[in-house]
């Protein structure tokens, strides 16, 4: 297919797939793309070399102190964290002994866990290390708010806390902008707290170990310096959240090492004896996977050698794992949580007779759906959008047997969507999730059918995850903190996070049921762990397929990418167009055309309803770029607030990994008033640059849990490092009509696709949960 004229529009576009305009007939055009273009691209950082990626969109922190009145959701959200952090201490100072480790180690492992037999001496401080998965007890759970308000207002630091912290860092030559973020980051002593370790401001979001040692250089002077205890501290613990930026919750311990001294710390080995000693980080030897090929032979030096009786054992490799506690603990909680389900009997909810009556009216996958469901404290359901006709005739039938049962989505968005397509769904009986019954999650029904924790007509509540664990949504805690239900549908399932995973599986209350829903082909959680790949691949608990596809050309294609296949699909209706271009300015051009003109007068999408969808926020095409044109195009003003203006589309963040779309509605002194998903949101002015972006472009990764009439995905030249097949796949499969791909990657694109796997990410679920499930082992 020949490169289309300039000021071709989607109307008189040639329809097809983006395979189509691999061809080489594009090959000379593309070669005039601008080369070398800066990009922030959202790609997972590999190790511990994370920059700091915006792949969600979002560097709200973590540490908010709450305001008097009202407690929003995100509040509630950070008061359940804070519990969870509590359940943490409590259960460190439990871990009294070291682990047992260390005879079949040599080097640099061997060196690391000499520092854990220290404490047997007591010549170091214990420090909470452990192999062991021990029962965690169930946490306090937070005061449930069973009204959420009509406005949400974040809450920011105490002005003097703030003032105080402003002035160290005016001392210390850093931006003064950073200040209500590191107040709400160190506490109501951070101005101490950095006089007396600059490195804390590594804390802070954004902040790179190169500005944090020029702002110790300038508060401590001559005693600043790379061999300084308190930086190495400090940079082991960045390098590791880095790495959970990148999805890992551990680290091995040569790629920490390794990360040491690229940033210049003099002695990367004694760094990290240092931390495991301090008690900052954990150490764990977990098992490499079994093969057929004989293990190595090790080195049995260090601890005198072996005599033989347990050959087997000692021949088994182990990889040394080093992890901040945090993420450990969470992963080791999410093991006990999810073997305690997988282990304890269901609540019947009626005879077998009554579950498979309903699984045959069912019928099809939504039938095996419902008879798995009825057997198992765990299951795991795949499928893309139209399969979640079937979780939602599960839930009919399971309140139709007396069960408590409730959904979670990711977004406010699904919430609102699976909500619908619950009222759309035949009570049990009628032939729910038939493939004939016409319940396609295409999300196009009335939003306003069912609100979040509306039960009217016997039907199940939805709720967001977020709002469920914060008690802001959903049924409300016993008096031992466990949910008030016996069966949990958590949607959009790629998107927990190990510590929200947690949170989820400690919640819920023995004998009940868990069912995790999503699209395996999906991009991962913002935050650590790959919880539900990690499931699906350890197989401790029944698997559902849905056999229902996505219908129509997009399906066919979004089906395709998902098998690693870039097929041509015929697209009658111009469901499907492609409009190569040459270069960045070209693609930004062509883009506001099809969001401001064609799309609306070829496809009958208003511009509302049109979603762009980009692999970075920074570059000549990035989201920055694109939002900057399309608010000159679409909603001109002069920005007062914070570069926005009443009318102008956003992207909020609440937390990190959660994004929501909505609209400015105005400010004023109390900050940026927004609407998202219906729900009124003041976002104060320290908090808008963080927190607060335009939203008429956005990256793959902040528009996973939300689907639009139409997308615009937009491939520059600069963007072929970003992609991948579970990008590609993410951000095709975001349309319900019609998808518009901006192509300029030549090959790139299928090559991506058949190639471009997701990149791998560090976790120990999967040997967390083999010693305590016989099927993970196997």
């Amino acid at each position: 297919m020949s490169t289309e004229p300039p000021e071709e529009t989607a109307e008189n576009a040639e329809p097809g797939t983006p395979g189509e305009s691999a061809d080489t007939s594009q090959t000379a055009a593309a070669s005039e793309t601008a080369p070398g273009t800066a990009s922030d691209a959202p790609a997972e950082a590999e190790g511990t070399e994370a920059e700091g990626t915006e792949a969600e969109g979002t560097e709200a922190e973590d540490g908010r102190t709450p305001g008097a009145g009202q407690v929003s959701e995100a509040e509630a959200e950070l008061l359940a964290q804070r519990a969870e952090r509590e359940r943490i201490e409590r259960r460190k100072a439990e871990r009294r002994g070291p682990i047992e480790a260390g005879g079949k180690l040599s080097g640099t492992a061997a060196d690391l866990l000499a520092a854990v037999r220290a404490v047997e001496s007591g010549e170091q401080p214990a420090a909470p290390v452990s192999e062991k998965v021990r029962p965690a007890p169930r946490r306090p759970a937070p005061e449930p708010v069973r009204q959420a308000p009509p406005v949400t207002v974040e809450p920011v630091p105490a002005e003097g806390v703030v003032a105080a912290v402003r002035e160290v860092l005016a001392r210390g030559g850093a931006p003064e902008a950073l200040a209500a973020q590191a107040a709400g980051v160190l506490g109501g002593g951070a101005a101490e707290a950095l006089r007396a370790d600059p490195w804390q401001l590594l804390r802070v979001a954004g902040v790179r170990p190169e500005q944090a040692d020029g702002f110790a250089r300038a508060l401590l002077g001559g005693e600043a310096g790379p061999d300084d205890g308190r930086r190495e501290r400090a940079v082991t613990g960045w390098l590791l959240e880095q790495a959970a930026v990148a999805g890992h919750t551990a680290l091995e311990v040569s790629a920490l090492t390794a990360a040491l001294a690229r940033q210049g710390v003099p002695d990367p080995e004694e760094a990290v004896r240092t931390a495991v000693s301090d008690g900052d980080v954990l150490v764990f030897r977990d098992p490499l996977p079994q093969t057929d090929a004989p293990a190595p032979r090790r080195d049995t030096a260090s601890d005198g050698g072996g005599d033989g009786a347990d050959g087997a054992e000692e021949e088994r490799p182990v990889r040394v794992l080093v992890a901040l506690e945090r993420y450990a603990m969470a992963e080791e909680s999410l093991a006990d949580g999810l073997a305690r389900l997988i282990g304890s009997a269901p609540r019947q909810g009626g005879p077998d007779a009554e579950w498979e009556r309903a699984a045959a009216s069912a019928g099809g996958s939504a039938g095996e759906l419902i008879r798995a469901v009825a057997g198992h404290g765990l299951v795991l359901h795949t499928g893309g959008e139209a399969s979640l006709a079937e979780p939602a005739a599960l839930l009919r039938a399971a309140r139709g047997l007396g069960l408590r049962a409730w959904a979670a989505a990711h977004t406010p968005v699904g919430r609102t969507r699976f909500a619908a397509l619950l009222e759309a769904v035949p009570a049990e009986g009628t032939g729910a999730g038939d493939p004939g019954s016409g319940g396609s999650g295409s999300g196009e029904t009335d939003a306003g059918v069912i609100a979040a924790g509306d039960e009217r007509a016997g039907g199940p509540a939805v709720a967001t995850v977020a709002g469920l664990l914060s008690g802001a949504e959903g049924p409300g805690r016993d008096a031992d903190g466990a949910l008030l239900l016996d069966l949990l549908v958590v949607l959009d399932a790629p998107q927990l996070d190990v510590e929200t995973a947690a949170l989820v599986t400690e919640s819920l209350p023995d004998g009940s049921r868990l069912l995790l829903a999503g699209d395996p082909g999906v991009l991962w959680s913002a935050g650590p762990g790959r919880v539900f790949a990690d499931l699906l691949a350890a197989r401790v608990c029944p698997q559902i397929a849905s056999r229902r596809p996505d219908p129509g050309p997009l399906g066919e294609l979004v089906s395709g990418v998902g098998v690693g296949e870039l097929n041509q699909v015929a697209a009658p209706g111009k469901e499907v167009v492609i409009v190569p271009v040459r270069d960045p300015g070209e693609a930004v051009h062509r883009t506001v055309q099809l969001v401001a003109d064609s799309v609306p007068r070829a496809i009958g999408v208003p511009v509302e309803e049109t979603q762009v969808i980009t692999p970075g926020h920074g570059g000549a095409v990035g989201t920055r770029a694109l939002n900057a044109a399309l608010k000159e195009r679409l909603n001109p003003g002069p920005g007062r607030f914070g570069g926005f203006d009443p009318g102008d589309r956003i992207a909020y963040s609440p937390a990190l990994g959660r994004t929501v779309p909505g609209r400015v509605v105005k400010a004023d002194a109390d900050g940026l008033h927004l609407s998202c998903a219906g729900e009124a949101v003041v976002v104060p002015q320290e908090r808008v640059e963080r927190s607060v972006r335009h939203g008429w472009a956005l990256t793959a990764h902040q528009a996973v849990g939300v689907r639009w009439p139409a997308v615009v995905v937009v491939l520059p030249g600069d963007a072929v490092q970003a992609l991948s097949r579970p990008w590609v796949y993410t951000a095709f499969s975001r349309a319900d009509r019609h998808l518009s791909v901006v192509h300029g990657v030549e090959q790139a694109l299928p090559r991506a696709v058949a190639e471009g796997a997701a990149k791998p990410r560090t976790t120990r679920l999967p040997v967390l949960l083999a010693p305590q499930v016989p099927a993970a082992a196997g």
